[in-house]
């Protein structure tokens, strides 16, 4: 317990700072496709950058490994932070760090419980929007039969793409450009699934008060009524037993008297 609450702690004090990392990764990713033709100096400082956010993350994961109770519960529970943190190692290409660094962020976000459902789906159309058009831009730009040439035709496409419209004036040439556009559908279907299951939900939740309510309101009628039926009953009894003459006929009886009685003398 003492070792999960240490873990907990950690997760809690280095979300930001990963966090902050991840931004810094996303200006190092965009600044070399965004402008090639920069000095190489700022190239190489740029990919030093990545590979410092993607240690970051590697580090983050061990520690975590370290204080988890359960190493190997851990490790089977968390298997994609292994595979983000070990998937740069088998080929270390930049596509694949962005890949990484995308996986492991999601990851720390969704640990956030002050994260909402609408937050967190924003921050994934914004981030696989950019990240998409940065990476078809950098494998697509130089493809000799590529239509992708600049930024703005990137993000459309990105656009078009996860949106599942593909109105075809630009489209992937190359093998990775296509990975990414299926990437890009099949991210963009299950994000407008969870749009949409949340808005459902959202009226079938609604919809249940509203029932719940007429159910409260129909149980205090039916009570009132029953209520009134027992008060009716308890005037019935306190008004008149069975030998009881009601007193409206007491009256009726004594008009209804022969006009030719006299009364007696003494």
């Amino acid at each position: 317990m003492k070792e999960t609450s240490r873990q907990l702690l950690w997760e809690r004090r280095s979300q930001t700072p990963l966090l902050l990392l991840a931004v810094a990764f996303a200006v190092a990713y965009a600044v070399p496709i965004v402008a090639p033709d920069a000095e190489p100096s700022v190239h190489r400082a740029c990919a030093y950058a990545e590979w410092v956010v993607w240690g970051a993350f590697a580090v983050d994961y061990l520690v975590r490994l370290g204080l988890a109770r359960d190493r190997l519960h851990f490790v089977r529970t968390h298997w994609l932070d292994l595979a983000a943190v070990v998937l740069p190692l088998v080929q270390p290409l930049r596509l694949l760090r962005l890949v990484a660094t995308l996986m492991l962020v999601g990851r720390r976000a969704r640990m956030a419980p002050q994260i909402r459902l609408t937050t967190y789906v924003a921050g994934a159309v914004v981030g696989l929007l950019m990240f998409g058009s940065l990476a078809v831009l950098s494998v697509e730009r130089d493809a000799p039969d590529g239509n992708i040439r600049n930024l703005g035709d990137a993000v459309w496409w990105s656009f078009t793409t996860m949106t599942t419209v593909g109105y075809g004036d630009h489209s992937p040439t190359t093998g990775l450009g296509r990975v990414l556009a299926v990437g890009l559908m099949l991210s963009g279907i299950a994000l407008l699934g969870v749009v949409t299951a949340n808005i459902a939900a959202w009226f079938i939740a609604r919809f249940e008060r509203d029932d719940q309510v007429e159910r409260l309101q129909l149980a205090a009628v039916l009570e009132l009524q029953a209520e009134v039926r027992a008060l009716r009953a308890e005037v019935a009894l306190l008004g008149g037993g069975p030998g009881a003459v009601p007193a409206p006929a007491a009256a009726r009886s004594v008009r209804e008297e022969p006009a030719g009685a006299t009364v007696p003398r003494s």
